[in-house]
């Protein structure tokens, strides 16, 4: 038996490459005569640069950037050995980085972000993988941008401040100190929402609630959102603020698609072909996947079901382990997951459950249990 192994992370017990091997070493003990492939799996969120290093090696490089409230935060990104750099933006501009008594949009920026880019771009980097998930920010991209050589200016020709209440003032974009090499880059941004950038699905509305604002706020917010829009198309007719996405991350979608060369994609579906997770599948028996909790908002793009997706294009059965299964999971079985188990063996506390001795412990006995039927 050759089975594919390609779980997301337990979140805060085990990385992905450690559920993996859980998943290896049950197989191995259930039929020695099995193998098992073991891919590191992310969805373009928390964890991906980690999971890219565990699958693909590389470099992780630690810098000091610019948060999202304007004080300076440490960093990292991915250096992968063929030069792409795997960066998440919310090490640089994440609501976790914003204490909660000073959460606000209004006053958040992307800045860090561009650093990151920047930084990368002297590194030899001009492949992109971003994440743009779980940001503090609705700043349109302009601080991101700004760090990249934009530069965004009010009627007196004075540069606006960096978030988006800067947006106010703007008059006029430029590009003339724009980075070189920016025209080399192309940019894979991992985005699983379809937001638009401006109206009642827009990102002021939907998301900035969330961020820390009031709703005084979000009007405002989405007026000057409308008119960065407007001036964009200045600078380039891929300015489109209605595109699927372009609300992400406060606007970093939009930023992204309209100043860079850039294509807003399913996170899951950007990791999946870096990892090339498609060979492994195409030969093997079987296809385990999972993450540390399977409900109805795991096939809303999540890993599992973009690798069971991508399992029953070549008619494979796909087994999925998590730690807890949560309302509505049942729907995975419509979405290519054939069965799902949780991993928890006992009566626990979610303390003890999640303790990584713990975990590794109860995915393998499960899977071991499992193996066994099948074979």
């Amino acid at each position: 038996m050759n089975v594919v192994v390609a779980i997301d992370s337990f979140k805060g017990s085990l990385s992905s490459l450690q559920a993996g091997n859980a998943v290896k070493e049950a197989l191995i003990k259930a039929d020695k005569a099995s193998t098992a492939e073991v891919f590191s799996l992310a969805d373009g969120g928390e964890g991906t640069v980690e999971a890219m290093y565990e699958g693909l090696g590389g470099e992780i490089k630690e810098i000091e950037v610019t948060g999202p409230i304007f004080n300076k935060v440490k960093s990292r990104y991915l250096i992968l050995p063929d030069k792409t750099a795997v960066i998440e933006m919310a090490t640089a501009a994440g609501l976790n980085l914003v204490p909660e008594n000073k959460r606000n949009p209004m006053d958040t920026t992307t800045f860090g972000v561009g650093e990151l880019i920047k930084d990368a771009i002297s590194s030899g980097c001009r492949n992109f993988i971003i994440g743009i998930g779980g940001s503090a920010t609705n700043d349109g991209g302009i601080g991101m941008l700004s760090a990249l050589g934009y530069d965004f200016r009010d009627e007196n020709n004075e540069t606006i401040p960096l978030c988006c209440k800067g947006l106010e003032h703007l008059y006029e974009i430029s590009a003339r100190n724009v980075l070189p090499e920016l025209e080399d880059c192309k940019f894979r941004i991992a985005c699983d929402v379809n937001n638009p950038l401006c109206g009642k699905n827009g990102c002021s509305y939907i998301f900035a609630p969330q961020k820390g604002a009031s709703e005084d706020d979000i009007v405002k917010m989405d007026l000057w959102l409308k008119k960065y829009a407007e001036i964009a198309k200045t600078i380039s007719s891929d300015a489109d603020s209605d595109f699927p996405g372009a609300g992400a991350a406060g606007g970093l979608g939009f930023a992204f698609r309209t100043f860079t060369n850039a294509e807003l994609e399913s996170g899951i579906d950007i990791i999946i072909d870096a990892i090339c997770l498609e060979d492994g599948i195409k030969n093997c028996d079987i296809v385990v996947t999972g993450e540390g909790r399977l409900d109805s908002q795991t096939v809303m793009g999540k890993a599992p079901i973009g690798v069971a997706k991508l399992a029953k294009k070549y008619g494979k059965k796909v087994i999925a382990f998590s730690g807890i299964i949560g309302n509505g999971a049942e729907v995975c079985n419509k979405h290519g997951i054939d069965a799902f188990f949780p991993i928890v063996r006992t009566i626990t506390t979610a303390e003890s459950a999640m303790k990584p001795d713990n975990a590794y412990k109860n995915l393998t006995d499960t899977a071991y249990q499992v193996f066994r039927l099948i074979k």
